[in-house]
């Protein structure tokens, strides 16, 4: 069970996040990060820059944060923009500490950055996933480039 029912997190008085569609060939959960490859979305990985986005719960057919969308569906990705709060895939076996720089795994989940990775997210809570399952985490995109 997911510890958050929503990937976007706020604020709620500004406009709703940037988001766009796009085909993606592979099926992917919410809170997965993925970046637009010549006109689809694919997972993203450590060696990923440039614009990136988190996949949005799948509202329209009226899915929680667990239910991933379909291969080969138009999915929604939500652009990370540093002012907004977003929830994202944690990998279970991974303990997060707030304000911990992150960076995304292999697979498109995000993970505590170590040395020389590049920064995408800062922790906005401190979170120990023991759950034997990804959670959500808290988190909020890291401004310009940065790197561990």
């Amino acid at each position: 069970m997911a510890r958050y029912n929503k990937i976007y997190g706020g604020p709620v008085e500004e406009v709703k996040p940037q988001v766009h569609e796009a085909i993606c060939d592979t099926s992917v959960l919410p809170g997965t990060a993925v970046v637009r490859t010549a006109g689809k979305f694919v997972a993203a990985v450590a060696a990923s820059k440039g614009r990136m986005f988190v996949v949005q719960d799948n509202y329209l057919a009226m899915k929680g944060v667990d239910d991933a969308w379909p291969a080969g569906d138009r999915i929604i990705g939500m652009e990370l923009l540093d002012e907004q709060l977003f929830r994202v895939r944690v990998p279970t076996g991974n303990n997060i500490a707030q304000d911990a720089a992150l960076t995304i795994n292999a697979n498109g989940k995000f993970v505590a950055a170590a040395s020389g990775n590049f920064v995408v997210a800062f922790a906005n809570e401190a979170y120990n996933n023991t759950s034997g399952a990804d959670q959500l985490v808290s988190v909020r995109a890291a401004k310009g480039y940065h790197f561990a």
